[in-house]
């Protein structure tokens, strides 16, 4: 189907949320860049997470889910990676003649290209990693079947006096978290590298005091942070996947989510499963890991 869009067409990518699906997007949006660099490729995302696409040379515009913005804009082909209630709107409104979404959508009435499930596309009836999925958005619509990239984010990174690690003790649920006690004992084990201790606006991190911490960022310092780090740990979360699109080695600890759907993509990581729950993982394994890296 993209080998009948003229020359110059503008698609665009549905992506409102959240911040790793964000990240996971700029596989597919290099594949469909690499296969048709003439495309002006416009993603729809809310402004919280715009900063992943901002300043990637592959993305034309950055737009914002205000209803009327992507219909001036005036694509030809909407790819719905999103598949919830505002973003079936917003495919809708944006009047293009295709209209992609996946068949496991709701409001199939909408899209007039309806992309099969990944296993289906990629031939496979393994569990996929999430830049595997929407990856196979793309090979469906028309981009020659690949290996499927890394992650793509762009930022300066930050200055700094000694090489340091980024620790991310924190994560959108309780059950996501491990404990406080256990990243204390990864920061005391860490020789030769700083710990910096992140979190988002309204995380606590008073327990990691006697340590740096940085609360609160907006997403292209926190990316900047994550740029000049030598190291990663973490839960599994959004500054994972940001850490691992900047190629920063890392080790993520797993506990309720699925770590072959989830875990760190195309970089050098240590993944730590709890098997369902973070209560599982013991220091030694996370130290352990560190070590290996």
């Amino acid at each position: 189907m993209l080998e009948q869009l003229p020359t110059g067409a503008k698609v665009g990518i549905i992506r409102l949320r959240s911040l790793g699906d964000c990240v996971l997007t700029t596989p597919a949006i290099h594949l469909l860049k690499s296969y048709r660099p003439d495309l002006k490729i416009g993603v729809v995302v809310e402004d919280r997470f715009a900063a992943v696409f901002r300043g990637n040379p592959e993305v034309d515009a950055v737009l914002s889910p205000a209803m009327g913005e992507l219909t001036i804009w005036g694509p030809k082909l909407v790819i719905n990676f999103h598949g919830g209630t505002r973003s079936i709107w917003l495919t809708a409104l944006g009047l293009a003649g295709r209209r992609a979404g996946f068949q496991h959508f709701v409001g199939q009435a909408v899209y007039n290209v309806k992309m099969p499930r990944a296993q289906e596309v990629l031939g496979v009836e393994r569990a996929v990693h999430t830049a595997e999925h929407l990856a196979s958005g793309m090979f469906y619509l028309g981009v020659p079947r690949s290996e499927v990239p890394a992650a793509r984010l762009f930022a300066r990174p930050r200055a700094a006096e000694r090489p340091y690690a980024v620790i991310h003790p924190v994560a959108s649920a309780l059950d996501k978290t491990w404990g406080a006690d256990g990243f204390l004992a990864v920061a005391e084990h860490l020789q030769g590298l700083e710990p910096v201790f992140i979190g988002g606006p309204g995380d606590d991190l008073s327990a990691f005091g006697k340590f740096k911490t940085v609360v609160g960022e907006p997403l292209e310092e926190t990316m900047s942070l994550l740029q000049g780090a030598s190291l990663f740990v973490g839960n599994d979360s959004g500054p994972a996947h940001m850490a691992a699109a900047m190629g920063i080695p890392q080790v993520v600890i797993f506990g309720p989510s699925d770590a072959v759907t989830w875990a760190p993509w195309r970089v050098k990581a240590e993944v730590v499963n709890g098997r369902g729950s973070m209560a599982n993982v013991t220091v030694a394994e996370v130290l352990a890991a560190v070590d290996r890296l």
